[in-house]
């Protein structure tokens, strides 16, 4: 599965395009377990060990989990890195990489940070917006750590276009439902 990924654009209109293309109408610990768990079964499928993690800007955790054993402790620290570079600047960390071309340096230096303040932030793919619709800026993100960055990011990409086509037509009873 992860070898059948494509890969990522690197072009930063369509990157831009694409991240937008997916804002909800709202966003709940609802959405984040389907989308932990679309993940979680993909990565388990492939193999593949790695953290998910999706959270709200407000740094409320509402999916954290392994795909499977084999993590290490700095798989959480590039989690709450690449989590960062998202809140911070808007964008997928694999935007951010495209954008100076994996020079971690050129990062710094454009944003001001010193060394130890970068070290908080990852430009590697696998970190990316959730946009609601009305809502200004990054109201939370989607993070994987534990591939290869571009597949990182290319999971979480499918993982969405997934999720977005088993919502389609779907109407919650919740939402039919009228209070008296």
């Amino acid at each position: 599965m992860l070898d059948s990924l494509p890969t990522p654009s690197r072009d930063l209109e369509a990157l831009a395009q694409e991240e937008k293309s997916f804002t909800f109408a709202h966003f709940t610990c609802e959405h984040a377990w389907v989308i932990g768990n679309i993940l979680r079964n993909a990565l388990r499928t492939a193999d593949a060990s790695a953290i998910i993690h999706i959270s709200l800007a407000s740094s409320i955790t509402l999916f954290h989990s392994p795909s499977m054993p084999g993590m290490m402790p700095d798989n959480e620290t590039w989690v709450s890195r690449k989590r960062a570079t998202v809140l911070r600047w808007g964008h997928s960390t694999w935007y951010m990489q495209c954008k100076f071309d994996g020079d971690e340096d050129a990062f710094a230096g454009k944003y001001g940070l010193g060394s130890e303040e970068r070290g908080k932030y990852a430009i590697h793919g696998g970190g990316y917006p959730i946009f609601v619709k009305g809502v200004e800026g990054v109201v939370g993100c989607i993070v994987v750590s534990g591939l290869r960055q571009e597949q990182d990011h290319m999971v979480v990409v499918k993982a969405v276009e997934e999720y977005r086509e088993l919502r389609d037509g779907f109407k919650s009873p919740m939402r039919s439902m009228t209070v008296k």
